[in-house]
């Protein structure tokens, strides 16, 4: 059976800064096919003008698909199901799926879809990420524009939900697989880490929480979590059962561009062959929790077996696989780490090789 197309589900308020983060995703996107649905609607959105000036390689205007007659978390039978159906039928299909939701939306609803017998077999929910204004929740406002958020839910004729935005936000939290922290730049250090270890307490165990600005966010990061968030949905209950929600965002943000990169970084750790397969996983997971890392990925060589190991971690989860014989190419173990600027080079390299 074919493997199942993984999507990444884009939430957050208004002015967040998800768009902006979709952007710099498709602008370094590595030559993955991805296709976006875009849930704008009333006058509100410029998002598919701003994201159809991406690379055709990457994202043609016809894998941009706008979603307009409101919040895609109460449309879901008449506009979603339809749109992912048409998607999947697709020939080549895309590598990737990403649905940007209003910023009105619940989560928890549209992932539920994804056990829609339509799409289920065809389809998963590679993460939830949560995109919030780091200046804003740290103020207690949780969106920058408050005005332009109620304007955005007055205009919203299918709108089947009221709540607070307070309420919203801790559904999105709770839904979320990771929680970008935007807008870190008008954070001092003090502030953001306090924001960061906030929100880590109120999200579940095992989200991951980074920080950036502009979005700026490596898609190796951001893609391939590989959680299947529709098979997961008791650990994320919605927090308040009733609806509520808010919007999009043209991030009025217009620093120089590129500069967010720097508060990531990776680097390259070599060892010779493992004994056991099973025990260097566990060992990985534990460099891991101490270190920090937010993926872990390469090719391991173990002793006595022709094939070569493949490890992917996504935090402390760690899956691992045989794919290829070695053949001619050297019997070394060779593993990329990724995360947030700071990590202790010399002590995880030192962890790894143990």
């Amino acid at each position: 059976m074919a493997a199942k197309i993984p999507a990444t589900v884009v939430t957050g308020f208004l002015g967040a800064g998800k768009t902006t983060l979709i952007r710099h995703m498709l602008q370094n996107a590595q030559g993955k096919k991805i296709a976006l649905i875009i849930n704008e609607f009333g006058d509100l959105g410029v998002d598919g003008d701003i994201l159809k000036g991406c690379g055709a390689e990457v994202c043609t205007e016809d894998d941009i698909v706008e979603l307009s007659n409101g919040c895609i978390c109460c449309t879901v039978a008449d506009d979603f199901i339809p749109t992912m159906e048409a998607l999947l039928a697709r020939d080549p299909k895309p590598d990737h799926i990403v649905i940007e939701t209003s910023g009105l939306a619940l989560p928890q609803p549209l992932v539920r879809a994804f056990n829609w017998p339509g799409i289920s077999t065809k389809v998963t929910v590679d993460g939830v990420v949560t995109v919030v204004d780091g200046r804003a929740v740290h103020d207690g406002q949780f969106a920058h524009n408050v005005a332009a958020v109620d304007a955005q839910r007055a205009q919203d004729e299918n709108l089947d939900h009221e709540t607070p935005l307070s309420e919203l936000f801790e559904d999105q939290i709770a839904c979320a697989d990771m929680i970008v922290v935007n807008k870190i730049d008008l954070l001092d250090p003090a502030e953001a880490d306090a924001l960061t270890t906030r929100l880590k307490s109120e999200s579940r165990a095992g989200v991951q929480v980074v920080k950036t600005s502009m979005g700026a966010l490596p898609i190796d990061i951001l893609l391939g979590q590989g959680i299947g968030a529709e098979s997961d949905l008791e650990a994320r209950h919605e927090v308040h059962h009733h609806h509520h929600h808010d919007d999009d965002e043209d991030d009025h943000h217009d620093h120089a561009h590129e500069h967010g990169h720097d508060e990531f970084e990776s680097f390259i750790v070599n060892r010779g062959e493992i004994a056991d397969a099973a025990a260097f996983a566990a060992q990985v997971a534990d460099v891991i929790r101490a270190n920090n890392i937010l993926r872990l990925k390469g090719f391991v060589a173990i002793e006595g077996k022709p094939m070569r190991l493949t490890l992917q971690a996504v935090g402390p989860r760690v899956d691992t696989y045989f794919d290829q014989p070695f053949g001619d190419a050297p019997r070394t173990t060779r593993l990329v780490v990724i995360g947030e600027a700071g990590l202790d080079h010399a002590a995880i390299t030192a962890a790894l090789q143990a």
